[in-house]
Parts: structure tokens; C-alpha cells; sequence
């Protein structure tokens, strides 16, 4: 059996001990992923869960990194050879489920991916939206609002990277973290969600009303 090609533990470490509790209760189906890196969250989901039901799961990336992915940037990486290691992650993961599972990927900017799927006239709503894209708030905050439109009454997202801050020479710069507009988002929202107690690495909400 193939194994799967991880280069470093982050969505093991950060997610995986809380995914263990709530994806079981959750029980996806159909599931959308902003940010997809090398696969390692949507291998789990496909592990997870195809033993009792066919999945299908939206990965949405750029696979360009992001501004700390870029050379002279905080965490440079070579993003072409993460894209590869995607697709034979989740092909070993598809070729290992139990029942069906199917993988549409959308390569490019999560604005443009998002408000797409928003206007396909037959859409069905998503039971799971993962934001895990950019990390830099006005991205996360426009990913979480077109996210939320497409997640169903009743379902759930999940936003990573939280408490992630980039170490910067001047300091923590709140523009370029998540949690600016995470928090920004679940003030705004706050009669339309309610948010799970969790580990804050990540922040988990469930979708109470349009």
C-alpha cells in the first residue's frame, strides 16, 4: 500500500486531536477546503470517513504559497513540488477508500473559486467548509464570508491557523494573521453561528441560520 508524503506534521499536530471528537459527530458529506497544501486534511477526511459514505470533497488552492512562502519570505517553499505531492496524497487516499470518493480540485484564487461555485445554478450546499488558505485577514475574512453561504443551516466551519502569527522584523503585523478577521467575522455573525468549545489552534463554528 502507498503512504502518503508529508514533509512536515502541522494538520496532524494543530487539528487531528480535535478532528478525532468532532468529525464522527459532523459526519460530511459534502465538503469544501480552502487551502489544500499537500493533502494532509483531505486524506484524513477520506480515511475518516468513506467507510460509511461516498464523499465529495472541493479543494480549492493556489499552489503558489503564500507572501511567507515566497523567497526572502518567513517560510519560503517550493510550491510546484507541494502540488505534486497533493495529487499523489489524495490519489492514495481515493485508491484506499472504502467507498466512493471523489476529489474536484480548483486551481486559483479562492475569490474567484468561491463566487463560481456560488453562481452554478444547481449548487448544493456544502455540509463542511474548511478555511485554510491565505493568512492574511482580508483574505480570510472574504474566504469565510463566501464560505458561509455556501455551508448548509446545520453545518459546520472550521477556520485554522487561529493563534498562527508570522514573525516578523518589526514585530506581529495583524493584518497578515488570521485571527484578526476570524474574530472580525464571528462578532459579525454572531446571531448566525454558534462557535464549539475547542482548543483555540483552531476556532470551530456550526451555521445556525442564513
Amino acid at each position: 500500500m502507498a503512504a502518503y508524503e508529508f514533509t512536515n506534521n502541522w494538520f496532524q499536530a494543530a487539528a487531528q486531536p480535535v478532528w478525532d471528537q468532532l468529525i464522527p459527530m459532523v459526519a460530511p458529506r459534502r465538503i469544501l477546503e480552502i487551502g489544500s497544501y499537500e493533502g494532509a486534511s483531505a486524506c484524513y477526511l477520506i480515511d475518516k470517513l468513506s467507510s460509511t459514505a461516498a464523499l465529495d470533497i472541493h479543494c480549492i488552492d493556489t499552489w503558489e504559497g503564500g507572501i511567507e512562502h515566497k523567497p526572502g519570505g518567513s517560510s519560503p517553499v517550493n510550491m510546484s513540488d507541494v502540488e505534486a505531492r497533493f495529487y499523489r496524497n489524495v490519489q492514495v487516499a481515493i485508491n484506499n477508500a472504502k467507498q466512493p470518493a471523489t476529489i474536484t480540485v480548483y486551481k486559483g484564487t479562492s475569490d474567484l473559486a468561491l463566487t463560481t461555485l456560488f453562481a452554478q445554478a444547481n449548487r448544493q450546499p456544502f455540509d463542511l467548509v474548511y478555511v485554510d488558505g491565505s493568512h492574511q485577514a482580508p483574505d480570510v475574512l472574504l474566504d469565510a464570508i463566501l464560505g458561509f453561504k455556501l455551508l448548509k443551516v446545520g453545518g459546520f466551519m472550521f477556520f485554522d491557523d487561529y493563534l498562527w502569527a508570522e514573525q516578523l522584523s518589526y514585530g506581529v503585523d495583524p493584518v497578515r494573521c488570521p485571527k484578526f478577521a476570524i474574530d472580525a467575522f464571528t462578532n459579525i455573525f454572531c446571531r448566525k453561528i454558534r462557535i464549539i468549545r475547542a482548543p483555540l489552534y483552531q476556532l470551530y463554528v456550526e451555521k445556525i441560520a442564513e
